[in-house]
């Protein structure tokens, strides 16, 4: 179901992230993550202005990871930076990931690491979201395991999915722990 209508309105600015997910010949994974941000009228940066529909910000990250989402290889590119000579400078610094897990405390491990002006906004920003990503890519490609002896990595990590909620009761009724 859609949003309720919305209020006479104009758009201003559409920002768009978007992940794709990769099986590399070689056994790896790659989780590539796109970030734009553009402007539906003129704006004037310090830098210069862009015109409606150019972007202030054009980002792309690409992660290599492994079947267990440990990191191999990070890079990043900025095709488009509201400024130059500046903001592109800090791509490199992203190598620092590699080794973290992205399971395993990541989120942490990424502020900490590339929070703030160890970092760029949109791109640690872009990389927060892509365990979620990495997992969706996953989805599917491994056997059930609802019926083994180890819990579904899903199961307790969102509202729906609660051991002891009504859909993991009717789902998943071997993991179903009874109402809270």
């Amino acid at each position: 179901m859609p949003l309720s209508p919305a209020a006479a309105r104009k758009r201003l600015h559409r920002r768009s992230v978007r992940y794709d997910g990769y099986a590399r010949d070689d056994g790896l994974f790659d989780v590539e993550g796109h970030l734009t941000d553009v402007k539906d009228h003129d704006h004037t940066l310090l830098t210069g202005t862009r015109r409606a529909g150019e972007p202030v910000h054009d980002l792309w990250v690409r992660v290599t990871i492994d079947t267990s989402l440990t990191i191999h290889a990070i890079e990043t590119s900025s095709d488009a930076i509201p400024y130059p000579g500046g903001c592109e400078r800090i791509g490199p610094a992203y190598a620092r990931l590699i080794g973290a897990n992205l399971l395993k405390g990541f989120r942490k491990t990424l502020h900490d690491t590339l929070g703030g002006v160890q970092g760029c906004t949109h791109l640690t920003e872009m990389l927060g979201a892509l365990p979620t990503a990495a997992v969706q890519m996953f989805a599917g490609l491994k056997k059930r395991e609802d019926e083994g002896e180890h819990k579904p990595f899903q199961l307790d990590r969102c509202h729906a999915l609660e051991t002891t909620g009504d859909v993991v009761r009717r789902y998943y009724p071997k993991w179903y722990r009874g109402a809270a």
